[in-house]
Formats: C-alpha cells, sequence, structure tokens
C-alpha cells in the first residue's frame, strides 16, 4: 500500500497533468473560434460562384454547357479524399474519419472497384501508408528538333487495386485556398483525362460545436450546383453532444449555430433574379474557368470545417479529461488521509498499549 509521501507525489503529477489538459483545453476553444470565423468568411464566395453558375445554365442552351466535370461515367476508378488531423489528444476524431473510410474502401473493393486515396492531414497519411503502397509514376522525355524542344510525360503503372496517389501532410497546418487549388486542379485533370470515374471526400462536417458528423460526400461529377451530395453519414451520440456541450459552456464557446451575415444573404440573392443578363464571354469559356473554382470551393470549405471539427474535439477531450483529473485528485487526497489517519491511529494505539503496560 502507498504510502503519504507517495499519494503526494502523485497528487502533485496529477495536478499538473491538470493544468496542461485545461491550458490545451482553452487554447483549441480560441482556435475553434479562428475555424469558425474562416468557415463564416468563406460562405459567401461559395454561394455567390454557385448562384453564377446556376444563372448561367438557366440563361444559355443546355447543349452549350456540357462541362467534362458534369459527365458521369460508369464507376470503375475511384478517389477518395480523406481528411482528418494533424495531432492526436482529440478523442475518436480520427479514428471515426478513419473507420468511414475504410468502410468506404471496402465496399467499393468488394464491388470490383479500383482505389485511389489522398489522405490530408498527417493521421490519415499515417493509416494509409500503412496499409497500402504508393502508385508508381514514370517520367518519360522525348526529345525534338535536334534536342531544341523536349516533351515531358508522366505514365502511371497501376500495380494494385488500391494505391496512395499522393500525400498532403501539411494542407491543414497552413490552410490556404493557392495549395487547395494545386490539390484540386490535379483532381479535375485526372476527372477530365477519364483516369478517374468519380471523386469522394471523408470528413468531418461542421455545423456548430454540438452538430458535427462524419460524411461520405461525393465531389465529382457534379449533379447538382451549390448543393452537396452525401452518401453516407454519421451523427454524433447524445452522449457525444452533452460532453460537447459542457466543454463549450465550460470554454465560453456557443453551441448554437452561427447566424447568417449580411454578407452571406446578399450573396444568396445574386443570380436569382429572372433578369437577361449578357455575358461578354461564350458559356464554354465561362463554364472552363469557373467549374475548376467551384471544385476548389468545395474543397477548401470542407477542409475549413474538418479543421473546426478537430478542435472542437479536442477541447471536448481535454474537458474531459481536465475532470478526469479532478476525479483522480480528489480520489488520491481520501486515500491519502486515510492512510495518514491509520498512521496517526497506529501510533496512538502504541502509546496507549505502552502506558498500560507500564
Amino acid at each position: 500500500m502507498a504510502n503519504v509521501l507517495d499519494l503526494r507525489r502523485r497528487i502533485r503529477s496529477v495536478k499538473n497533468t491538470r493544468q496542461i489538459t485545461k491550458a490545451m483545453k482553452m487554447v483549441s476553444a480560441a482556435r475553434l473560434r479562428r475555424a469558425q470565423e474562416r468557415a463564416m468568411q468563406a460562405r459567401p464566395y461559395a454561394q455567390m460562384i454557385s448562384n453564377v453558375l446556376e444563372s448561367l445554365v438557366r440563361r444559355t442552351d443546355s447543349t452549350e454547357v456540357m462541362h467534362p466535370l458534369l459527365v458521369e461515367r460508369e464507376e470503375k476508378n475511384v478517389l477518395v479524399v480523406v481528411v482528418a488531423g494533424d495531432k492526436g489528444f482529440a478523442g475518436a476524431f480520427n479514428s471515426n474519419i478513419t473507420k468511414a473510410a475504410q468502410t468506404f474502401i471496402n465496399e467499393r473493393r468488394a464491388a470490383g472497384q479500383n482505389i485511389d486515396i489522398e489522405p490530408v492531414g498527417r493521421k490519415a497519411r499515417d493509416l494509409v501508408s500503412k496499409k497500402y503502397p504508393a502508385a508508381v509514376y514514370e517520367k518519360k522525355e522525348e526529345h525534338y528538333d535536334n534536342d531544341l524542344a523536349t516533351h515531358y510525360e508522366v505514365i502511371r503503372h497501376r500495380a494494385n487495386p488500391i494505391e496512395v496517389t499522393g500525400t498532403h501532410d501539411s494542407l491543414l497546418h497552413h490552410l490556404n485556398i493557392d495549395d487547395v487549388r494545386v490539390l484540386s486542379h490535379s483532381i479535375v485533370d485526372r476527372y477530365t483525362h477519364a483516369e478517374i470515374d468519380a471523386v469522394y471526400i471523408v470528413y468531418n462536417e461542421f455545423k456548430s460545436v454540438i452538430a458535427q458528423r462524419v460524411v461520405v460526400e461525393k465531389l465529382l461529377p457534379i449533379r447538382k450546383l451549390g448543393s452537396h451530395e452525401i452518401t453516407v453519414a454519421e451523427e454524433m451520440s447524445e452522449e457525444q453532444k452533452e460532453a460537447a456541450a459542457h466543454a463549450a459552456k465550460t470554454s465560453g464557446v456557443s453551441i448554437a449555430e452561427p447566424e447568417e451575415s449580411v454578407v452571406e444573404s446578399e450573396a444568396k440573392k445574386f443570380g436569382t433574379a429572372e433578369v437577361d443578363y449578357i455575358f461578354d464571354q461564350s458559356p464554354e469559356r465561362l463554364f472552363r474557368h469557373l467549374m475548376p473554382r467551384y471544385v476548389t470551393t468545395q474543397i477548401f470549405h470542407a477542409l475549413l470545417e474538418s479543421a473546426a471539427s478537430e478542435h472542437a474535439a479536442r477541447m471536448t477531450a481535454m474537458d474531459a479529461a481536465t475532470n478526469n483529473a479532478g476525479d483522480m485528485i480528489d480520489a488520491y487526497t481520501l486515500q491519502m488521509n486515510r492512510v495518514r489517519q491509520a498512521a496517526i491511529t497506529k501510533e496512538i494505539i502504541e502509546i496507549v498499549s505502552g502506558a498500560a503496560a507500564l
């Protein structure tokens, strides 16, 4: 049985741990607020570009606006983008995403489809790189005009039905639209050249602290502009909602969904009026430039929501850890008092017994 000195040492250690978890909780709460603000600021642009494309579709001939990203094909080669976190201490956040991604991959593989995986975040990369091999590419050069001109071509040699075609470890660490644009343009080019037949993204959708869910969303082909085609969704349990609400309350974070801003409401009205707009450029050219931007916006919005969900999950996990540390301190304190009381009682008994013997 531990003595008083050992129990005091344990109590001091748990108190230090509680200070760390409480600080991590407050840091996550502050980052959550900033992530919510970034997600809200990105909504008007996404709404605006959707309205412009919808307005363009309504006012042009359907045969003129056929874009490669709207073409549907039989799904033989599927790309799945798995968005997880960069760090741990976030409860079941990363495991829920990887579990949903693994279930999706298994179902698609059982249907005989080839799967390409693009992990975003260190946790997704660690899971994927351990299970599946990386894709093998060969770069060829051809020289023309007496070596005055050179043509480069990258050829992929598929050796496995499930392969990792690229990793994006630091994309969430400094999330900006330029890096997301590189990823989205790569996806658009592969879909345009029929290298892949469909694109799905697995991430944690964030509406508020108590309104989150792990979803599998279909990005390509685009069936309806401005809408999210959710194929699989896993909602939060009531226990998870209660824990998240308690963490938000103690951290000063609102559990209500952010209200619609004036800019966002005005963006929704743009292009909805039945006005005969005159476009300077041809519909084909407008779609060629706007459709990749639309895909970039969809991916960027998913990454912003995933980042907010990660901070919310870490805030909840650190709140639970802080509460558990307090319970451990109370248990150790009670045990220490009992040990100390037993020692005092033993000494009194010894004194009384010695006095009686005299």
